[in-house]
Order: structure tokens, then sequence, then C-alpha cells
């Protein structure tokens, strides 16, 4: 998915923000969970984003691991970029190896999108509207301006990640694929 999303996704105007078909995706999902081979190449480049932000959706605890919630919230809170990038690497730190490897290949492809965004619309903050929801959610319910507040948040979050990945998991990021 990553590999399809990393080398169409750059040329792909609004992708993650158009939806792929509910129907499409509803049978892909079922032939992926029951471990039937599927071939996402011969599907819309939209149904594999989104099957993959419903794959992000339903990682338990999510992504950036919703015990750590609060730490990633403040994170945009703080000073100058160096302390927030800073804090990023000690958070990212405390989270599972798999959840770490699995990050650095969505901001490859993140960043590799947002780099084509005169193309395709899709600069870090437009990414981060679509993306965010499905990286962190709190760990309880609440509101829906607790809710608003946090997406908000974590948006900014996501963005900032987006735009300083580079420097968050090393310039090697922008070759995790290889050439392609």
């Amino acid at each position: 998915m990553l590999s399809l999303l990393y080398q169409e996704g750059p040329s792909t105007e609004g992708i993650f923000r158009r939806s792929g078909s509910a129907k499409t995706c509803k049978e892909l999902k079922e032939k992926l969970d029951s471990g039937a081979e599927v071939d996402l190449a011969c599907e819309s480049i939209f149904v594999t984003a989104s099957l993959f932000k419903d794959f992000l959706r339903n990682i338990p605890g999510s992504i950036l691991s919703s015990q750590l919630c609060d730490k990633w919230v403040s994170v945009m809170d703080q000073g100058n970029n160096e302390e927030k990038i800073k804090s990023i690497q000690r958070l990212i730190e405390q989270l599972p190896r798999a959840n770490v490897v699995l990050l650095r290949y969505i901001f490859g492809v993140l960043h590799g999108i947002e780099m084509r965004s005169e193309e395709n619309q899709m600069n870090a903050f437009n990414l981060a509207i679509c993306i965010a929801p499905s990286l962190l959610w709190p760990p309880i319910s609440s509101t829906p301006d607790i809710e608003s507040e946090f997406t908000k948040k974590i948006s900014s979050l996501v963005q900032f990640l987006t735009e300083n990945c580079c420097r968050i998991f090393g310039e090697e990021i922008t070759s995790l694929f290889g050439e392609m």
C-alpha cells in the first residue's frame, strides 16, 4: 500500500482527501483480512488511500499511542522548532519499534506528496487534515467541542511532522522506497 501511495500519491490531486468506492474498499478489506492475495495496483489509488487510513484507524491505541496522547498534544505548545523536534524525537523513542518503522514510511510518503503539492494540491496542512485523525485519538471519548480542539492540535502536529520529517526521522526518509 505504502509503495503504491509513494509512487502514485505525488501525482494524484487530492490524495487522502477523496474517498475510494465504499463498496470496493469493503470488499478489499474483507479479502485482506482473510489473508487473500489482493493486487492493489489494479484498483484506484483513492481506494488504496482509503484502505490505508482504515488500517491506521484500526491500530489498537493508535500508531502514536493514545497513552502518550497528552504529551503529543502539548508538543506544539513548546518554544521553537528545535525544542519541538527534540520533544517529538523523545516521544518517538517511547513507541514500539514497529510503530516507529511504520511512521518513518508514512512520513516518507507524506513528504513525497508534499514535495509535489503544486501538482496534487496536498500541502502539509491539507495532508495533516486528512491523515491526522488516523494517527492519534484520545484514549477516552469526549464532547464534540473538545474533540474538535483535539483534532486541530493533532493536525498541527502532523503538519509539523510532515514539514520537518527529514530532521525528525533523518534524511534517509526520502529514499526509504529506493529509486522508483
